[in-house]
């Protein structure tokens, strides 16, 4: 019995592990394996690879838009921002950062995604097409100038002007012929377009709506003399809110507003990019999780938010022909501002992935891009597309001479390739096409053509 008080008396109960050894036992765990990932990534030899990664595909992060304030730093209370260098214009709202590269795109001295600058004195052989629009214009996701709508109409332009030097005679004469048959057989050839340098200049910017393409008409395109102006929007205008005059900085007025919120949403995210830029984070990412963006975040280039596509369509008939309406009067603006300088206008509106849905060689990929969007945005776009196509069709009645209208909600309904990479943004390829139907109704134009000897009867 002695023995037994005594065994009793030497047990000792476990103490329970103390709460603040594991508090501060985590961070030594994270260490030790954020250095055995950096050894490991080191062995590998993928240490430059794995530092450059951004939670993403790196093209994502080269088109997304940074915001820069007058300092030339970024806004700090927008996260998730990318490459892509722009800065706000009291005029225009934003425009990009001159002078700027990267391996997907460059843009010229005047912010324009061109390779060699502007000036504003044009030379006196040379011809200058401005294309205005947001992303998809401007060629979001496309891997160089080279494969943008812009580069590809310039290149079909000057194809046309060598053909014209080489064959004249498959070309209408300048001199037309007095004799029936032979006037008949000249005028049933194609016109020929003025000789010259021709250039076709990317003004387009991400996120621009028609309020800001009427003002960048207005105060910037114009001193440049342009022989032609191509509108390609109509998207961004059915999602930005009616009472938005055009795209702004996103949440910019609340920044410069609450500067308490400001420095707050500052310090969460500075803490969130240190975390997240971790070897052992980026590790998990680029091995194991892979994240791919969502189509509405691929889509939206300006917008700098995360939700649903359809969440930005208008909520009733009413919001939508208040955008529509918006929408119309701009471009009316436009043709007002270009039809007493004579210069051709044309105004299309974009493609966008719903006008696929009747093809029945769509891709595998975009035919998941569809479901992703599922039935309520495709309904609700498709009502917006209408509505816009009633819209450019007033517009050519009332200005017949002044403008040419294009709809390209559907051009791509007989493609075989895959067109789009999300919902509005385009292939090399079907830039192609697009510069191609560009490039036919430029031509068209008799203010680019030679102008005959006499009236053509």
């Amino acid at each position: 019995m002695f023995k037994s008080r005594r065994r009793r008396t030497y047990r000792k109960r476990r103490r329970p592990f103390p709460l603040l050894t594991i508090i501060l036992a985590i961070p030594i765990v994270l260490i030790l394996l954020e250095l055995s990932t950096r050894l490991l990534v080191g062995v590998m030899g993928k240490t430059a690879e794995l530092a450059a990664y951004e939670g993403e595909p790196a093209i994502v992060n080269v088109y997304r838009l940074k915001f820069l304030n007058d300092n030339n730093e970024p806004y700090e209370g927008l996260s998730e921002q990318g490459r892509l260098a722009a800065h706000r214009s009291l005029a225009v709202g934003y425009q990009l950062v001159g002078d700027q590269t990267s391996n997907f795109w460059q843009i010229n001295r005047q912010g324009f995604r061109d390779t060699e600058p502007v000036p504003v004195d044009k030379p006196n052989n040379e011809f200058r097409i401005f294309l205005l629009g947001g992303s998809t214009a401007f060629g979001q996701w496309n891997p160089s100038n080279q494969a943008t709508i812009a580069a590809q109409l310039e290149a079909r332009l000057k194809e046309r002007v060598a053909q014209q030097q080489r064959s004249p005679e498959k070309y209408r004469p300048t001199d037309l012929p007095f004799y029936k048959p032979d006037l008949e057989k000249a005028l049933a050839l194609p016109p020929k377009i003025k000789d010259g340098q021709y250039r076709v200049i990317n003004a387009a910017v991400p996120g621009y709506a028609s309020g800001n393409e009427l003002a960048q008409l207005a105060l910037q395109i114009l001193p440049y003399q342009p022989d032609a102006i191509v509108v390609l929007d109509g998207y961004m205008d059915l999602l930005l809110p009616s009472d938005r005059m055009a795209t702004d900085i996103p949440h910019i007025e609340t920044f410069l507003s609450n500067a308490s919120g400001h420095f707050w949403t500052h310090l969460s995210q500075e803490l969130t990019s240190v975390v997240t830029n971790t070897y052992l984070i980026k590790a998990i990412q680029y091995w194991i999780v892979r994240p791919q963006p969502s189509v509405s975040r691929l889509s939206l280039a300006a917008l700098n938010g995360t939700a649903h596509l359809a969440n930005y369509l208008p909520v009733n008939s009413e919001e939508l022909q208040e955008r529509v309406t918006r929408y119309r009067d701009r471009h009316k603006q436009m043709i007002r501002l270009v039809t007493g300088a004579r210069i051709p206008l044309i105004i299309a509106i974009q493609p966008e992935i719903t006008g696929r849905g009747g093809n029945q060689q769509i891709s595998l990929r975009e035919q998941e891009i569809l479901v992703e969007l599922g039935a309520d945005y495709q309904t609700r776009i498709q009502d917006g597309y209408v509505a816009l196509a009633k819209s450019l069709d007033q517009l050519q009645s009332w200005y017949p001479e002044n403008v040419k209208t294009l709809n390209f909600y559907d051009v791509y309904n007989d493609f075989s390739d895959r067109a789009f990479w999300d919902a509005i943004h385009l292939t090399e390829e079907a830039n192609r096409i697009l510069s191609e139907r560009l490039y036919q109704t430029l031509t068209a134009s008799s203010e680019l053509q030679v102008p005959p000897s006499r009236p053509i009867p």
